[in-house]
This record gives C-alpha cells, sequence and structure tokens, in this order.
C-alpha cells in the first residue's frame, strides 16, 4: 500500500470516528427525546426510530449503482448533507410530522454513508492490509459511539429541551466536519485486469440492471449476505430488544447494571481489537466467523442460564455481563472478516454495489431482530427464545464453513495467498501481488494523476 494511499485511509477513518461520536451523542436518547422532551407519546417515539430504519431500506437498494457510476464520494457527501438536515431538524422539532421528517433525513444519510465510507476503505487498502482497514474503522465507530454516548448522557436534562437541543447541534457539527474532511481525501482508483473503472462505470450506464443481476448470481455473495443475516438478526438485532428484556425481567437486573453492561460490552471491543486482529488475520476467514457462532452460542447459553439462577443475584448478574462481554468478542473477529470478504468477492465495478447490498441485508436484520425479539418477550417465552438464539448461532458457524468451501484461497486466507504468491525465492512484497492496481485520482475529473 502506497504512502498516498495510507495518509487517504487515515483521513477517512479520522472522519468516520468523529461522525461516529457525533451519532453517539444523540442516538440513545431519540426515544426520550421524542416521547418525554417534546411529550409527543411513545408511539411518536417509536415510529422516529421505525423510520431511521425504513428509510435505510427503501434508499440502500439504489445507493450501490449510484456509487458504482459516480464514485463514494459524491455519495458521503450526500450522506453527509441528509445527516447535518435531519440533525440540526430534531434540535427544533417540536410537532410529530417535523420529528418524523427529521427522522427520514437522518435515516437516510447515515445509511448511505455505510456503503460510501466503506467502499473508500477498499479504494485506500489492498488484499493484505483490508482486514486491519475494517478493524480500524470498526474500533474508532465504537469508541466514537461509546465516548459520545458517555458525554451526551451527561450533559442532557429532561427537563431542559435545551440541552437536547445543543446534542443535535453538536451532532451535525460533526457531519459537517466528515464532510470537510473528506474533501481533503484524493481517493486511489480501483484497476480490475488492466482496465479502469471508468469504462467499466460506463459499461454499468448502458446496462442498469447488470449489478444486481450479477450479484445474485453470485452463489457465494448470496450465502454471504445470508450469513450477514443471521449474524446481525443473532447479535446486534437482540441488543435493544429481546435481550434487554430478558435481562430486566427475567434475570432481575437494575436498569444500570444493564448500562454497564453494555459498557462492558464496548470496552471488550475498544480493549481487544488489535489483539484478536493479531490472532486472526492470518487465519481462514470462513473459520473465524464459524469461531464466532460458537462464542455466541455459548454467550447465549449463559444468558439462559442467568435466569436459572434463583437466589445468587450476583451470579445471574456476571452470567449476564458474560453474555455482553462474549458479543464484544465475536464482534472484534467479525470486523476484519467479514466486511474484506464482501470487498474481495465484488467485481471492482461494482463494489458500491456489493458493499449497499450487504448494508441493506444488515438492515433487515436489525429492523426483524427488535421485531422478533420483542414479540417473544411479549408473549413470554423467554424459554423459546434463548433456544432459537443459541440454535441462530450454531446456523452461523454452519452457514460459514459451508461458505468457506465456495470461497477461493485468496478470498478465504488473503494473507497467505499473497506471500505464496510471491514465490519461495526473494520474499515478494504483498501489495505487488494484489491482482487490483491502484492510482492517486482526483474525484474532481475522474482523471488519474
Amino acid at each position: 500500500m502506497t504512502t498516498a494511499m495510507s495518509a487517504a485511509l487515515r483521513r477517512i477513518q479520522f472522519g468516520n470516528a468523529l461522525a461516529a461520536f457525533g451519532n453517539g451523542f444523540t442516538a440513545p436518547f431519540l426515544f426520550i427525546y421524542a416521547s418525554h422532551v417534546r411529550d409527543l407519546g411513545d408511539g411518536t417515539a417509536g415510529a422516529v426510530l421505525a423510520v431511521f430504519a425504513v428509510v435505510a431500506l427503501v434508499v440502500l437498494p439504489f445507493t450501490g449503482r449510484v456509487i458504482d457510476r459516480r464514485g463514494p464520494m459524491p455519495v458521503a457527501f450526500a450522506g453527509s448533507a441528509l445527516g447535518t438536515v435531519g440533525a440540526l431538524g430534531f434540535g427544533i422539532s417540536e410537532s410529530a410530522p417535523s420529528v418524523l421528517a427529521s427522522s427520514a433525513l437522518m435515516g437516510a444519510g447515515v445509511a448511505i454513508l455505510q456503503p460510501a465510507l466503506a467502499t473508500m476503505v477498499v479504494s485506500c487498502s489492498t488484499a493484505v492490509t483490508r482486514s486491519h482497514a475494517f478493524a480500524t474503522q470498526f474500533f474508532l465507530n465504537n469508541l466514537g459511539l461509546g465516548v459520545g454516548g458517555l458525554l451526551g448522557g451527561l450533559m442532557v436534562d429532561e427537563h431542559r429541551p435545551g440541552t437536547f437541543t445543543l446534542l443535535f447541534v453538536i451532532e451535525a457539527a460533526m457531519f459537517v466536519v466528515l464532510a470537510a474532511v473528506l474533501a481533503t481525501v484524493r481517493l486511489p482508483q480501483l484497476r480490475e485486469a488492466g482496465r479502469d473503472l471508468t469504462q467499466a462505470a460506463a459499461d454499468e450506464r448502458e446496462a442498469p440492471a447488470e449489478g444486481w443481476s450479477v450479484l445474485l448470481r453470485d452463489r457465494s455473495m448470496v450465502l454471504l449476505c445470508v450469513l450477514g443475516f443471521v449474524l446481525f438478526f443473532a447479535c446486534y438485532g437482540q441488543f435493544e430488544s429481546g435481550l434487554s428484556a430478558y435481562a430486566v425481567e427475567v434475570t432481575r437486573i437494575s436498569t444500570s447494571t444493564l448500562g454497564i453492561a453494555l459498557a462492558v460490552n464496548t470496552g471488550v471491543i475498544v480493549l481487544a481489537q488489535y489483539v484478536v486482529l493479531r490472532l486472526v488475520e492470518r487465519r481462514r476467514r470462513s473459520r473465524v466467523v464459524a469461531l464466532v457462532g460458537v462464542i455466541w452460542a455459548v454467550a447465549w447459553v449463559a444468558a439462559g442460564a442467568s435466569g436459572l439462577v434463583h437466589g445468587t443475584q450476583a451470579i445471574a448478574t456476571a452470567l449476564l455481563i458474560t453474555t455482553y462481554a462474549l458479543f464484544g468478542v465475536g464482534e472484534t473477529m467479525l470486523s476484519p472478516t467479514v466486511a474484506p470478504l464482501v470487498a474481495d468477492l465484488a467485481p471492482g465495478r461494482l463494489v458500491g454495489q456489493y458493499n449497499s447490498a450487504f448494508a441493506l441485508v444488515k438492515q433487515l436484520a436489525l429492523a426483524a431482530g427488535p421485531a422478533f425479539g420483542g414479540l417473544l418477550a411479549a408473549m413470554g417465552a423467554y424459554g423459546v427464545y434463548i433456544v432459537m438464539l443459541v440454535g441462530c448461532s450454531f446456523g452461523v458457524s454452519l452457514l460459514a464453513l459451508c461458505l468457506g468451501r465456495r470461497l477461493t484461497a485468496a478470498q478465504d486466507r488473503p494473507y497467505r495467498s499473497v506471500v505464496v504468491a510471491g514465490g519461495s525465492g526473494a520474499p515478494r512484497r504483498p501489495a505487488e501481488a494484489v491482482t487490483l492496481e491502484t492510482a492517486p485520482m482526483d474525484r474532481a475529473n475522474g482523471a488519474a494523476v
């Protein structure tokens, strides 16, 4: 990876971390803000969160095609602009229609930023460095969200609406800063088999449906999307619904202790990310993901056991906190494996399409997970809930092993494949063995420089 690519990647990740920091200020408080601070009721507050999720499902199917045609930078600028307007709208909204409109704008902005930033990370990394790049992005995201949430919690006062307005202004400012940082970045231009992506983009414009048809014929990518859905459904989709309800209703922990458990999850990610990265980046990605399924199965068993321990609240609490810690360990193993694998499966001219498709799968899981978990919690079917999620976790392992049989050696274990490609004599530098060449590109005029 060249010095210019490294510099561009650092700026992208710095801007992304600041945006996550701004999001951390407001994300935990959206429900309280709409329901209690603006006195719009729980129904409107729930609709705010639903709109935030649904709008992502609307915009993501089209985002990838725009990224592949125009590049990720214009899409990121659009996402930052939508996020800025949405955040400022939240800060001054006093009625249900304005709150819902602000939620739609900010949700659309955050949604299209995800694949745009992921595509930028791909363009500034190689097959060897991509795992480290995505692990760093995940680490900075969680650090930003955690610090932002902590500071936001210290600043807000439910009886002073102005304190919430200040949080939304800070978030809007972080979107502006993200755009300003990205404006200083010169993205490398991916080249595929000696054919640069300017021509590929032209081909794509001539065949507008080709992107989705190529993706849907790619059985490895389809299987990865199924795997991704189960991953997000079984973990992230439960944090704010079924698992929280189980912790309070069955394990009988207080809401403050639940906050500690969530903090432990974030702490494990921040402290363990680079240790875990060193352990997994040279191993088969499919087997790493399969191990995540086993770890999460143990986590759900621990959660189930916490509800069966009677008379020893300290043990029950420790088991539940262990659940959140094990989820954190699994998350640190996924960040250097799944996102880079999406990029490595994608044809060079469809990286945006593949990233957007996977982001869409994530949003579907994040919508289905809380709905399913909340339904079982409302029915009191907690035994069924735990058994189902243990089964989902083992399903992750099975799907990962099936996917591993479809991947090439370079896709499943890129570091080893690149080093071996250098020959048994003088080791070849990893950057020289990557099949995707790079050249600095000025996005203002699309010319390589």
